[in-house]
């Protein structure tokens, strides 16, 4: 029998979250199967469990791609993958003095985050130590906080990292672990839990994700959000399916705004006192309700993605202030 939470029940929910109460698969499934009539019931409930963490506060990120294409993993939602035909740019990896600038950038665009992001399975030394220079330099004359993504981590990697004064690393599950093999053939899921925890261990600040529309049911939704509720994960991004064309997932679309706002939610609910970042795919897949998804999400990215373009940031601006909202610049 389907488990049911009656309209008048989602604000109870919330209030025995936000006092401890972890809640179960089951009452994470109502949420995503909640009755349109209630979704305004099932956001209100959400933005108060965010609003006592966060307040009005928003957090802003901004993504540098460091290295382009030219990756051998065959993700399918992937436009820099080996088996994408997409027409993007493919590029080695940007100077120091090109990272540098970006950062700049980050501070023009209020972002408190600044995000370095590489293609490829796992970074070389080299690799490694180009990111380290240009980090120590951003920290040295910047507040902002640096978050890196580039692939698979080793112990030693993970370490020097921390040393360097990265706060966060990103390495996403993506998907649930029943879904993954749909997904890539060329890792596994546990080889991404694998990196998200040695980050971790390393003391620097574990960010890990999802991306939703790629076949999972609404089960395998709420079984991502449990994972990265166990992994301890600090910071969630929550990424909508933009299927690029040339992408073995092109054309694929499941998600429409009001399925977006019940999985921001969800994760919301099961994840209180976490990070919700609205990702890629929000301008495509959220639409018109972008603004509602703040009720339940916290961050968001300013400016473009990887290899999509994302709104300009004076529209976010705005859509933060005409919310009623703040825009918060350094916190982590």
């Amino acid at each position: 029998m389907e488990f049911v939470i009656k309209a008048q029940d989602w604000k109870r929910l919330a209030k025995e979250v936000i006092g401890g109460y972890p809640i179960s698969r089951e009452e994470a499934l109502a949420i995503l199967r909640s009755p349109d009539d209630q979704l305004l019931e099932v956001m209100q409930a959400a933005y108060l469990i965010r609003s006592t963490y966060y307040g009005k506060k928003v957090k802003l990120n901004m993504i540098i791609n460091a290295k382009s294409g030219l990756c051998p993993e065959d993700c399918g939602y992937c436009s820099q993958s080996i088996v994408s035909e997409a027409p993007i740019d493919k590029y080695a990896w940007l100077t120091k003095e090109t990272i540098l600038k970006g950062a700049e950038e980050a501070i023009r665009r209020k972002a408190g985050t600044y995000c370095i992001v590489a293609s490829g399975r796992r970074p070389t030394d080299k690799e490694i130590e180009h990111v380290i220079g240009a980090v120590e330099e951003i920290r040295a004359t910047t507040d902002l906080k640096i978050c890196c993504c580039l692939g698979f981590l080793n112990e030693e990697h993970a370490t020097r990292l921390a040393a360097a004064g990265v706060h966060r690393y990103n390495h996403n599950l993506n998907t649930s672990k029943q879904n993954y093999r749909n997904i890539t053939s060329t890792h596994t899921y546990e080889d991404r839990v694998d990196t998200v925890v040695k980050a971790k261990e390393a003391g620097i600040s574990p960010c890990s994700g999802a991306i939703f529309g790629m076949g999972e049911s609404d089960e395998e939704a709420v079984e991502i959000a449990f994972a990265l509720r166990e992994l301890d994960a600090d910071s969630i991004p929550c990424n909508f399916l933009h299927a690029i064309e040339g992408t073995p997932l092109e054309g694929r679309k499941e998600l429409h705004p009001r399925r977006c706002l019940r999985l921001l939610a969800m994760m919301r609910f099961v994840n209180p006192t976490k990070e919700i970042r609205i990702s890629g795919g929000r301008e495509v897949n959220l639409r018109s309700l972008q603004p509602l998804g703040l009720y339940a999400a916290n961050a968001i990215f300013v400016g473009d993605y990887l290899t999509t373009g994302g709104q300009e940031p004076t529209e976010d601006w705005s859509m933060i202030e005409d919310l009623g909202f703040e825009i918060e610049t350094c916190a982590l």
